[in-house]
């Protein structure tokens, strides 16, 4: 919920912020982007996970994060907001790369996809309040958008408290993957009781030596080289089009000729509630690779019809950005699971993180793009680019994506 208000309160502040003072399209693009430009840093962090631990890193991050997110408060200049935002984004980064890695190496095999999916619920609530809080908030004049900024402290802060009150353990299978067998034994007896032991794969691992470095080089070899492409590829376009549309809406639908931009807000981020329950609902129905490939060929042609039959009437247009908005977002659920799937433990935290730096280049894209391309060519010609760049996904996924869910995979294995 803290990751998801941060990275979505940027757009209703700028939005804000536009009515009080002169804020070029350069500088509206930067500042919504920031976070996602932050975000890019997942590539460093998580292979400083890989060889420090997880757990260290999730300690600080949301103190780190809140003391960022107060700074707002005694500064208005782009450049420095700026600076913070991208701080914001590499404290979120932590909990995307090394919290992923964290959670599903604590989980079960078969368990930590779903849960990870659930995840995206708690992070659409609080994107959806950060749109919330950035249109309720007025009154403070031309300080209303520093302090509709700030308020992303809230959330952060109470992660943090929370963490420090119920320590994170260590990461057994990590702690294994280093040849440190006896101490991810003692982790696993300490927190779930001795029934409880590490796979097999890790015990025998213990009597060989284990590499202690392991090189970015590696995801672009043959075995990983197809895994890191598609990874970061669906990733970049999804997150293109979700956050370039979702962090400006308020812009959009004012250049769409929607009147209630409040009112459509909330129904779009309703939409994309309504989404995020659909995916998990669909998640372990059908197979990753389908999933993904039904979801970019859907969204991508629901937002070229808006971009290329202008002349519909207003409410038809504002259902299909409703559908659009659900069919996107269901497939949001797949952001934490399928990269974790992509990659053994052994360079999870390296991978997950190059994909997420991958797909953070193509958010960090779209959030300034987009903003421009409304503002010079109108809704429409950020539609048809948001168009292209999904359509672009359902290729490479139709050519590349592997099938990485269990059930599918043993079925495939067994036939």
């Amino acid at each position: 919920m803290a990751c998801g208000y941060a990275l979505g309160i940027s757009g209703t502040a700028l939005s804000n912020a536009a009515k009080y003072i002169e804020i070029s399209d350069l500088w509206t693009g930067l500042i919504g982007a920031g976070s996602l430009i932050g975000l890019a840093g997942s590539l460093i962090v998580g292979r400083l996970s890989d060889k420090i631990g997880r757990r260290k890193m999730l300690m600080i991050n949301m103190y780190i994060l809140a003391a960022f997110t107060l700074l707002h408060l005694v500064t208005s200049n782009f450049l420095l907001i700026f600076i913070i935002r991208i701080g914001i984004g590499l404290m979120i980064a932590v909990d995307y790369t090394v919290g992923n890695a964290l959670l599903t190496e604590w989980l079960p095999k078969g368990e930590d996809s779903k849960r990870q999916s659930h995840l995206l619920i708690y992070w659409t609530i609080g994107f959806i309040l950060s749109y919330l809080a950035g249109t309720l908030i007025i009154g403070f004049g031309s300080y209303t958008w520093q302090i509709i900024l700030a308020t992303g402290a809230v959330p952060a802060l109470i992660t943090a408290l929370f963490r420090s009150f119920f320590p994170l353990p260590a990461s057994p299978s990590w702690l294994a993957s280093k040849g440190k067998v006896k101490k991810a034994s003692r982790v696993i007896r300490k927190h779930m009781g001795r029934k409880w032991r590490l796979p097999a794969r890790f015990i025998r691992r213990d009597k060989k030596k284990t590499p202690k470095n392991i090189s970015w080089a590696i995801l672009f070899s043959k075995k990983y080289l197809r895994h890191t492409l598609v990874g970061g590829i669906f990733y970049a376009c999804q997150a293109f089009s979700f956050f370039g549309i979702s962090i400006f809406l308020p812009i959009l639908l004012k250049s769409m000729n929607i009147t209630n931009s409040t009112v459509s807000g909330i129904i779009y981020n309703g939409g994309m509630f309504i989404g995020v329950v659909l995916g998990i609902l669909i998640f372990n129905r059908i197979s990753r690779r389908a999933f993904l490939i039904s979801n970019f060929l859907i969204s991508g042609i629901l937002i070229a019809i808006l971009a290329l039959v202008p002349s519909l009437d207003s409410m038809v247009r504002l259902g299909i950005f409703a559908l659009f908005a659900i069919i996107l977002s269901s497939g949001l659920v797949l952001d934490y699971p399928y990269p974790t799937e992509l990659f053994d433990t052994t360079v999870c935290g390296t991978g997950v993180g190059t994909c997420i730096t991958i797909s953070r280049i193509g958010a960090a894209a779209g959030t300034f793009l987009l903003s421009v391309l409304t503002n010079a060519g109108g809704a429409g010609l950020a539609m048809i680019v948001c168009a292209i760049v999904l359509l672009v996904a359902f290729l490479v996924c139709l050519i590349w994506a592997p099938e990485t869910s269990p059930q599918f995979v043993k079925k495939v294995e067994n036939n």
